[in-house]
């Protein structure tokens, strides 16, 4: 039932193929996405930009195997995700793909460390918790509670339960916008760590255009489509961003 495999095979992590997702409403029929082409290497920090119903959480959603697409094809690592079964995309879901999203999402009652832990037992290969927890910046606060912690430590932690499991792909859903300007820089020098550490294919969704400026690779996303792309020849690091 293997999702992925650990080695990283000549080609791109995903290929999106005339990606299409509609959802039916009592207003009729709404188009999320119509007909997106991507390829998207190993390894790249993919920043996806754009306004609210633009496609980026759909686009997303469908990477992780959490939607699919209504036309079209996604591929990963050359294998359509609309020919896993529901035990494989479970498994595809656990091993293979780590989430960090707006909201953190911790269990109140278990310490930051019991937390990351909760996600590396169910890895194969995980890293672990206190390591994972350490890579994020939060190496002196294992025993903390969420509620001991302030709102961007409680996401270094989301991130960390996400790196926890070594995952293949890092999933990012607006994951400073809960966070002032400096607290979520913090978030993202946590996310490029772990990249820069576990070489995790990276996709971080976000209104905020400054932070397209640390991505190898930026692309707007306009009613569901893509409205363009650029490739940064001149990455910054989180801490030198602003907003």
């Amino acid at each position: 039932m293997v999702a992925a495999s650990r080695a990283s095979p000549a080609g791109p992590a995903f290929t999106a193929v005339g990606l299409a997702k509609a959802y039916r409403t009592e207003a009729g029929e709404v188009h999320a996405l119509r007909g997106v082409d991507l390829d998207l290497p190993e390894g790249e920090f993919l920043v996806l930009l754009g306004p609210s119903g633009s496609g980026k959480s759909t686009f997303l959603n469908i990477l992780g195997g959490l939607d699919q697409p209504t036309a079209g094809q996604i591929l990963f690592r050359g294998r359509d995700l609309a020919g896993y079964t529901e035990r494989q995309l479970t498994a595809y879901r656990r091993e293979a793909v780590g989430f960090v999203f707006q909201l953190y999402n911790l269990m109140p009652s278990l310490t930051a460390l019991e937390n990351v832990a909760l996600a590396a037992e169910i890895a194969r290969d995980p890293l672990d918790p206190a390591e994972a927890l350490d890579l994020v910046g939060l190496g002196n606060r294992l025993d903390h509670f969420p509620a001991e912690l302030s709102g961007g430590e409680q996401q270094r932690v989301a991130v960390a339960r996400a790196i926890a499991k070594r995952p293949d792909v890092l999933l990012c859903d607006e994951p400073t916008g809960a966070l002032d300007s400096r607290t979520g820089i913090v978030v993202l020098e946590a996310i490029a760590r772990a990249r820069r550490t576990l070489g995790t294919t990276t996709v971080l969704i976000t209104h905020n255009a400054v932070i397209g400026g640390m991505a190898d690779r930026v692309v707007h996303f306009a009613d569901g489509r893509i409205a363009g792309t650029r490739l940064n020849d001149d990455r910054r690091p989180p801490a030198e961003l602003s907003w």
